[in-house]
């Protein structure tokens, strides 16, 4: 069971969530909060693996939210919950510590979903979201292709350097990083071993030369291979 706290200065969301989630098997609503501060007050009695946190409220900040829980309470998973999309607000939350950003435009599945994974340790950004994190990527991947048209032929990799050249597996198990997959859960859907997974990701990495998985997805925008 995975146990909710509710932190929303509108105690009409608050118990319009309630009731949303009432029904969600493998959910419990184990509290609410109006503010930061209650919040950390309510943790120490009442234990919650996820909180559900608006960013705008009276009192202390969200980002200062964030960053007493992970100082005081690193094993509760704080999944923000706000109007905001914008990229710059998104990756403050994530850097401060963070593990999912959901709009208040989300549906319940969509919601639930979220709140299923970040209580199992993975980062969740909600479709409106990730798709303008994409798009922002993809911007880069377009600046970065300017830049290097300027480059001497020899320092460029293109399309069709054996460099880059993808196996029909990597180019799948290229697209399932893109789509935030952990390794493990990538195994289980290629029906393989964990090990082959980190043996194929090593090799796409050393094949295009990136340095973490952001290279990797702006890569795979640059060249077609996702949307």
């Amino acid at each position: 069971m995975i146990r909710v706290l509710l932190v929303d200065d509108h105690a009409i969301l608050r118990s319009g969530l309630r009731s949303l989630l009432a029904d969600q098997p493998g959910l419990e609503v184990v509290g609410e909060a109006g503010s930061g501060e209650q919040l950390l007050q309510l943790l120490p009695t009442t234990p919650a693996d996820v909180v559900l946190l608006d960013l705008n409220m009276p009192g202390m900040e969200g980002i200062e939210i964030i960053r007493q829980l992970r100082a005081h309470h690193p094993a509760v998973q704080v999944l923000v919950l706000t109007v905001t999309a914008g990229e710059e607000r998104v990756c403050q939350m994530l850097s401060a510590g963070a593990h999912g950003y959901l709009l208040k435009s989300a549906g319940l599945k969509e919601t639930v979903y979220g709140i299923q994974t970040v209580a199992a340790g993975r980062t969740f950004l909600c479709s409106e979201v990730g798709l303008a994190t994409l798009l922002k990527l993809h911007e880069g991947a377009e600046t970065m292709a300017r830049q290097l048209d300027g480059l001497p032929a020899g320092h460029r990799l293109t399309p069709t350097d054996p460099r880059v050249t993808l196996s029909k597996r990597e180019l799948e198990v290229l697209r399932l990083v893109a789509d935030g997959f952990t390794n493990q859960e990538m195994a289980d859907l290629l029906f393989t071993s964990k090990r082959t997974i980190e043996t194929h990701r090593q090799n796409i990495i050393t094949k295009t030369g990136a340095k973490n998985t952001a290279s990797l997805i702006r890569f795979a925008i640059s060249e077609g291979l996702i949307s």
